[in-house]
């Protein structure tokens, strides 16, 4: 178990990292319009409220389940059960839920692991502890697309944990959208739901095609079966054996967990003796078998809870920044144009009249470090020791052109431009041709290093001491072995 020191630790690391962000960018929150495209400013503000609001999410202690799954999987009925009162609404028809719905959940104490080690307390914030909320999402495959899809993203984003319900053999959609949630960064938990409508043996044969989904693309490819994505599960018949032949069972996939639940039972009929002698059958709704979800969830949250909350802040921030430097390079696009054009002139010019070589040369690096400057006063971005080093490739590239100019037309015309201004007898003609080649390297070369500077400045904004990267890096660095953030460290990708 992740020591609770180090827990915080990570928490605070990240917590000061979105500080950072959000005083970087304060200058484009203070109601200003910042262009008059009124497009790009709607997209820069819309990546600053995700900033900000992943910010509150990180200082409040709120981590966030959701559910995902097709229509009438049981999404709403496993919360309810982890609930432990029907809160959220259910019934026999498809896409009772109709849009995203997020709902605290005050963690049974019964539940909590005692062999564990102290935790802070879970469903409560303020210092130590963190909250629970649960989100409840309609079915992916509902009509609306479009919307449902883009809706679907906008809550991935912001959880933590994702439980992806199904109720049976999974379908081809459904892999699909697995699929596409794994690649979200965020650990999955496959609830295999409704296992009251299956018979012992059809149970573990499902139970097994589930288990080959991460091996390997070509076992899960296998594990898919033919039945129709509108196929509704729960009218499958108990003797349905043939429909699902048991596989050879495979390893069990490092980053898929996978959980049997039934959420809300199908009522059974049941004998009922009076103390009049009277004999009825009545219906009965059986207890939600709920119990081993519930601990999985909760031995996850007290082992790794907070490192996942604060990587995927960090995740969701980068990102986010991201977004905000190129809209930012978008909204400056004209003014970066000239003032890099201005730059690559005025170089030009003191380039091709200065008569010594060694000064061509430090002016040149000059001029470049001071168009850099300008730019990122211009965009408002950072430019971090990280990102401005690797710019020095291009400033030295852009300083040896002068040098080159003056070297080659030397060896071409026999005499450089210094030569040609300590012998004026050799002709003006002379030193204009070796000062326009000269100037003509020279503008170019600032053009590259402007152009240079754009990228680096988009990608910057993330590193640097208290960088989302640098930061998840650190994180990283020191995660426990055997958890599910060591099991998932390739997905949270690094982009240099």
């Amino acid at each position: 178990m992740a020591d609770n020191s180090l827990q915080e630790n990570r928490l605070s690391l990240a917590r000061a990292s979105l500080r950072e962000a959000l005083a970087r960018y304060s200058h484009l929150r203070q109601g200003k319009k910042n262009s008059n495209n009124t497009e790009l400013e709607a997209a820069l503000q819309y990546q600053l409220d995700i900033l900000t609001s992943t910010s509150e999410k990180l200082d409040h202690n709120v981590i966030r389940i959701a559910t995902f799954g097709l229509v009438s999987r049981g999404k709403s009925a496993v919360l309810n059960a982890l609930l432990g009162q029907k809160i959220l609404q259910t019934g026999p028809l498809n896409g009772v839920t109709q849009w995203p719905r997020s709902v605290r959940w005050s963690v049974p104490l019964s539940f909590l692991d005692s062999d564990e080690s102290p935790q802070p307390p879970l469903g409560k914030g303020g210092k130590g502890g963190v909250q629970v909320e649960l989100i409840d999402t309609p079915g992916l495959d509902e009509v609306g697309g479009e919307v449902r899809g883009e809706m679907a993203k906008q809550v991935t984003r912001q959880a933590d944990l994702i439980l992806f319900v199904v109720a049976g053999d999974i379908t081809r959609t459904e892999y699909q959208a697995l699929c596409e949630l794994q690649t979200a960064q965020k650990p999955v938990i496959l609830v295999f739901n409704k296992i009251d409508l299956y018979p012992e043996l059809d149970r573990k044969a499902i139970y097994q095609s589930l288990q080959a989904l991460g091996n390997s693309e070509e076992l899960a490819a296998a594990a898919v079966t033919e039945q129709t994505d509108s196929e509704n599960l729960s009218d499958r018949p108990n003797n349905s054996s043939d429909k699902s032949t048991a596989k050879s069972p495979p390893k069990i996939a490092k980053s898929l967990e996978i959980v049997m639940v039934a959420a809300e039972p199908a009522p059974v009929q049941v004998r009922v003796e009076w103390s009049d002698g009277r004999v009825t059958n009545e219906w009965e709704s059986p207890p939600p078998q709920i119990d081993e979800l519930k601990h999985k969830i909760l031995t996850i949250l007290n082992r790794e809870g907070r490192s996942l909350l604060a990587l995927n802040a960090l995740v969701e921030a980068r990102d986010a920044e991201a977004n905000i430097a190129r809209h930012v390079l978008k909204l400056r696009q004209t003014e970066a144009e000239d003032l890099i054009w201005q730059f690559a002139k005025y170089k030009a010019l003191a380039v091709g009249l200065n008569p010594v070589a060694f000064l061509d040369v430090m002016g040149a690096s000059v001029a470049d470090l001071a168009l850099i400057r300008s730019l990122s006063r211009l965009y408002g971005l950072p430019m971090t020791g990280y990102e401005a080093g690797k710019l020095w490739q291009t400033i030295f590239s852009s300083a040896g052109g002068v040098l080159l100019g003056e070297l080659g037309s030397s060896f071409l015309l026999g005499f450089g431009k210094s030569a040609a201004a300590a012998a004026p007898h050799i002709g003006f003609s002379t030193f204009a041709g070796v000062a326009v080649t000269q100037a003509s390297l020279a503008a170019y070369g600032t053009y590259a290093v402007g152009r240079a500077a754009q990228v680096y400045l988009e990608k910057g904004c993330t590193w640097g001491p208290l960088g989302q990267d640098t930061v998840i890096q650190e994180i990283l660095a020191t995660i426990e072995r055997n958890t599910i953030i060591d099991r998932l460290q390739q997905e949270f990708k690094i982009g240099h």
